[in-house]
């Protein structure tokens, strides 16, 4: 076997030195193709963003430089991400980065990468005027909302939860590495936070335990558990939320909890069991479907 393998590799190495250098165009063209046999519905994206990151290049500078000539190193590495690609591996956790609103976060496989959908809860929390103008971000995970917030509004003292020690350290790279400022705490939900506060904003696991098994591949083997499984019926963390929201949150304060798509009615109701003469709604996305539970304390 051994023997075998020598001679596959040696064949390997004189093919490919006998290769045409391959161009931007080619690269991508050859990596679709894989990716498309391996079923990636994003293919055309997902290889475009593995070859700006091999190259350092915007998407722009990738078009015009279409005809550019890849070395060797930069065939070796694009391919190689594009094998695991290929393989289901998100595209943010090969290349290491997120976007987010005004954002470019690092992400690993310790933190959910963030959605455009969670961008609905900051320009919600944007409307929030109360005061004291303290926030807490639970459930921070990268840290994508605690800092998006304090990027687009600065009056905003952020604080932001999470009960995984490894998703806190990633959230405090990325405030150093973007100048921000945000207390990073890690904490179960709310546990040790003293209110009043003006804003309380969450986006916390809320899949049904029964339902992750039939979740995309490319979450389910990949992103953490924890960030995903919101326990039966996937409201347990919001709802345990709500609770302890009620005895820090301001006159005047909001509370913003990122839902699934058919759990409108009954996150409104366990907020109405909690806030009773509170203004509860629940706002859409722009797909038109239930994503944010909103409270308002008057």
């Amino acid at each position: 076997m051994r023997s075998h393998s020598r001679i596959e590799h040696g064949s390997w190495r004189r093919r490919s030195s006998l290769e045409s250098p391959l161009t931007v165009q080619a690269a991508l063209r050859e990596a679709q193709a894989t990716l498309i046999a391996a079923g990636d519905d994003e293919a055309a994206a997902a290889a475009e963003r593995l070859l700006m990151h091999v190259l350092g290049l915007s998407r722009a500078e990738l078009l015009v430089e279409r005809h550019r000539l890849l070395t060797s190193s930069q065939i070796a590495s694009f391919r190689q991400l594009v094998s695991r690609r290929a393989r289901g591996e998100p595209v943010a956790y090969l290349t290491g980065h997120q976007a987010f609103r005004r954002l470019t976060l690092t992400v690993t496989p310790d933190v959910l990468i963030p959605r455009p959908e969670t961008e609905l809860l900051i320009d919600l929390a944007l409307e929030c005027r109360a005061t004291p103008a303290i926030a807490i971000d639970v459930g921070t995970g990268s840290g994508a909302l605690a800092l998006a917030l304090v990027d687009e509004a600065p009056r905003w003292r952020v604080i932001a939860t999470d009960r995984s020690a490894r998703a806190i350290r990633v959230a405090r790279h990325n405030r150093d590495a973007l100048g921000l400022t945000v207390e990073f705490v890690l904490a179960d939900l709310l546990a040790g936070v003293r209110g009043p506060v003006g804003l309380v904003l969450a986006n916390l696991p809320y899949i049904d335990s029964a339902q992750l098994a039939a979740l995309p591949a490319g979450v389910r083997d990949w992103e953490p558990r924890l960030a995903l499984d919101g326990g039966p019926g996937g409201l347990e963390l919001i709802a345990r939320l709500i609770g302890q929201a009620s005895s820090v949150l301001a006159p005047g304060g909001m509370l913003l909890c990122e839902i699934a798509a058919d759990q409108g009615d009954r996150a409104r109701q366990l907020a109405a069991r909690v806030f009773s003469h509170e203004q509860i709604d629940i706002v859409r996305d722009l797909a038109g479907l239930d994503r944010v539970l909103r409270v308002w304390r008057r």
